[in-house]
């Protein structure tokens, strides 16, 4: 009967791997650069933005170089969760970045692979012009109007905003709508004046503002695949200290987030020697293997959560005053918080997993 029984399981892994592969070639035979409103591609140093009305670059023989870029979309959940891709090197690099979170068959399946979406609206033309004070004009052609309610267009804007200020040469947003200047979108979001970069995913709290300090926490998503972070406000340091100890608390009780951290475990103490910190927890923290990654994804986000902080670079664990390895790689720092490739492979292992349980 076992034997029968893995047989099935087997075949319904083929089955899906199938599936997945139909389904890419098939979106792949659909997409164009219309699709995604991707620009023409041609050489460029990472982090160059499009400047409206520059002139079509020559069609290039060799395919080119990939570059690295962060692409912000939206969980099930309704957080906004980074995500870092490999795109062609483009004239226009942070056009095309926002290019990929314009609903389409295309960019929808992409998003999807990651387990979130797109977050601008369908036929949505972006133009950019990006000026030499650090100021980025975006004009929205009139398709972003078509916004659902008002938390979808608080979400495009929060998106469009942090996007463009991972480039290092803008420092604020301004929106026009159609070429013209704007006040709110249709279900009364602000767009006047200037965005700048501000806390991301932010938690509600009943302290005062100006009572108040912000940490940046880090959660496993509840899909498993993704860590997303969230802002706390706290009325203490934000230190290392603060951070690990709401980190031990958990996700706002309203959060479908998981734990980084098993319940019932303590810290009982920090250590910063140049730039390692050291973690020391209570034996509850042993219990992270016993997770189906083996702890792996709740490590990487306490590793985030504690480097965040200027020069910490390492974090070690000891459990009981006693150092503690968790595994290769585990307490390893990542180049980012979620990569997509990473995570591609992650949701495919956990499909496969799910089969055979």
């Amino acid at each position: 009967m076992n034997g029968n029984a893995n047989q099935r399981k087997l075949y319904l892994l083929a089955a899906l791997l199938l599936v997945v592969t139909v389904a890419m070639c098939l979106a792949w035979q659909m997409w164009t650069p219309e699709t995604t409103n991707f620009p023409e591609s041609s050489p460029a140093p990472f982090g160059e933005t499009y400047l409206a009305g520059t002139p079509e670059p020559a069609a290039q023989s060799s395919p080119s170089p990939m570059v690295n870029t962060v692409v912000y979309y939206q969980d099930n959940s309704g957080y906004l969760v980074p995500v870092m891709r490999s795109i062609p090197e483009t004239e226009g690099i942070a056009k095309a970045t926002l290019s990929m979170m314009v609903q389409s068959p295309y960019n929808d399946m992409e998003a999807a692979r990651l387990g979130l979406r797109t977050v601008l609206p369908e036929n949505v033309t972006i133009d950019l012009d990006v000026l030499s004070d650090g100021t980025a004009r975006i004009d929205l052609s009139k398709e972003v109007l078509n916004l659902a309610d008002a938390a979808a267009e608080s979400v495009m804007v929060s998106a469009v905003v942090q996007t463009l200020t991972e480039f290092s040469t803008i420092d604020r947003v301004e929106f026009l709508v159609g070429g013209q200047v704007a006040e709110t979108l249709t279900h009364g979001t602000s767009i006047s004046g200037s965005f700048e970069r501000s806390a991301l995913n932010p938690e509600s709290s009943a302290l005062a503002i100006e009572d108040a300090k912000m940490v940046t926490l880090y959660f496993p998503g509840d899909t498993g695949n993704l860590i997303v972070p969230v802002t706390r406000m706290v009325a203490g340091n934000a230190d290392i200290d603060t951070a690990v100890l709401e980190l031990l608390k958990g996700p706002s009780a309203t959060s479908p987030l998981e734990n980084a951290l098993p319940t019932g475990c303590a810290l009982l103490g920090i250590t910063v020697d140049g730039k390692v910190a050291t973690v020391n927890f209570t034996n509850d923290f042993i219990r992270l293997v016993e997770e189906t990654d083996g702890g792996r994804m709740a490590l990487r986000a306490l590793v985030l959560t504690c480097t965040q902080f200027m020069g910490i670079e390492e974090v070690r664990i000891e459990v009981e005053g006693k150092p503690y390895d968790p595994g290769e790689d585990t307490l390893s720092v990542p180049t980012f918080v979620n990569i997509a490739s990473d995570v591609e492979d992650q949701f495919l292992q956990t499909q496969a997993s799910a089969l055979f349980e």
